[in-house]
């Protein structure tokens, strides 16, 4: 490890970074240890798994893990590989089963990972209790979000959200009862591009008039998406760095009326609107309706983007995949559902503009920092962006503040 240090320093000037850090597989090994495996990585949503034997599967990093409802109701995460012989236990990316049993050579486990069956038992002399499902090391949950660990040594997931947990809390308390469901399914999109360039491009406020010029085109004169063709000092919305490798795109003072970010007007549902009042009282209720929900990441793997969630996965060093799912909320009417439904196919669905731009130049990024590679500038709003008493450091939309956000707190953690 003390190589892969020195590899990152020499990846980091100025206000720049390295494009060699997208094509190191040395690097990416490190990577997968000291943040996905030794600090705080989300997992899922616990209403994925809505009823006991319901589980999901995940790939955290390289790992492949199973999340589930045991049948007292808890949330369980173990690992989704056999004891026995290393076989995944569970292919399908989710399910209900009261136990899992390996297809290789019928081993049983509970939903805790305990070895509970093994067939032709006379041939066994181990002590069961030893040849259980891997675990994390620590589990932990947010407001339904849950985040593993498989290092003890982590410290605890409050100290790693910070202030994320308001942006989560923020999230689910745009449904009147403060949750949120995951029910939609899954979209998974595969970029031929290193990992790191999806949290860098979600939080990215600078590209959107030009990668998604041809969006900007057809729906932004009319729509909340507008505020993305103004000229530089028209625009309101920020780039903030919370810190710990958070950064969002905050466009809440771009919005001028409730329920603009989801292109409708209090009018056209009322009954959402007197829920939220009911929910949280008036005044409160129509800042959460004004402000809308947040743009942002949660370092290092989730992506909070506005009414859809992400996941991002890394599979190679020039490879990786992201999931998306919309973010629908608890306690409304099937009808708004449905509208989330339909802006979160139309901003990242298999037909959307969005994610076929991003992957063309994500692409091209990747193809590009092959070789010697060089260096990218981030100094972008350096000289005009202000940090705030909270820590937070906050600057004009168009500005890298996000960029330096991630990539600082990126060199924290793979030089610890």
């Amino acid at each position: 490890m003390d190589g892969a240090r020195k590899n990152i320093r020499d990846r980091f000037g100025e206000d720049s970074v390295h494009s060699t850090i997208y094509t190191d597989r040395e690097l990416f090994d490190a990577e997968m240890k000291k943040l996905f495996y030794d600090g705080w990585v989300f997992v899922g949503h616990e209403s994925e798994v809505p009823k006991p034997n319901n589980y999901i599967t995940r790939m955290i990093g390289r790992e492949p893990v199973i999340m589930v409802r045991t049948r007292e109701g808890n949330i369980s995460v173990v690992s989704n590989r056999c004891a026995h012989r290393g076989n995944m236990l569970c292919p399908q990316h989710s399910g209900s089963s009261r136990s899992f049993s390996c297809e290789y050579h019928g081993w049983t486990f509970s939903h805790e990972g305990d070895l509970v069956g093994v067939p032709l038992p006379g041939g066994s002399h181990k002590d069961s209790s030893c040849l259980g499902l891997q675990k994390p090391a620590m589990q932990a949950e947010h407001r339904g979000f849950v985040f593993i660990t498989f290092n003890p040594d982590a410290g605890p997931l409050d100290d790693h959200l910070g202030k994320a947990k308001d942006l989560i809390d923020r999230s689910v308390s745009l449904s009147p009862t403060g949750n949120i469901k995951l029910s939609a399914g899954w979209l998974k999109q595969r970029f031929r591009c290193n990992w790191k360039m999806l949290p860098e491009n979600s939080t990215d406020g600078y590209h959107a008039p030009f990668t998604h010029a041809s969006f900007l085109r057809v729906f932004a004169p009319d729509s909340q998406y507008k505020m993305l063709s103004e000229s530089e000092d028209e625009r309101k919305s920020k780039t903030v760095d919370w810190g710990n490798g958070h950064v969002a795109l905050e466009h809440a003072p771009s919005y001028e009326e409730p329920l603009q970010w989801l292109g409708t007007t209090k009018e056209k549902v009322p009954d959402y609107v007197e829920s939220m009042k009911e929910a949280y009282g008036e005044e409160e209720a129509m800042r959460k309706l004004v402000d809308g929900p947040p743009h942002s990441t949660v370092f290092p793997n989730l992506f909070l983007g506005e009414m859809n969630i992400a996941i991002f996965q890394p599979v190679s060093v020039d490879e990786c995949v992201l999931w998306h799912t919309p973010m629908l909320l608890d306690g409304v009417s099937d009808k708004l559902n449905a509208r989330i439904l339909r802006q979160s196919q139309a901003a990242m669905g298999p037909a959307s503009f969005l994610l076929a731009d991003d992957a063309i130049i994500s692409e091209r990024q990747q193809v590009a920092a092959g070789g010697r590679g060089g260096w990218m500038d981030l100094s972008r709003g350096r000289n005009r962006e202000e940090k705030r008493e909270d820590g937070a450091i906050w600057g004009h939309i168009s500005d890298e503040t996000t960029n330096r956000g991630f990539w600082s707190h990126y060199r924290e953690v793979m030089q610890a």
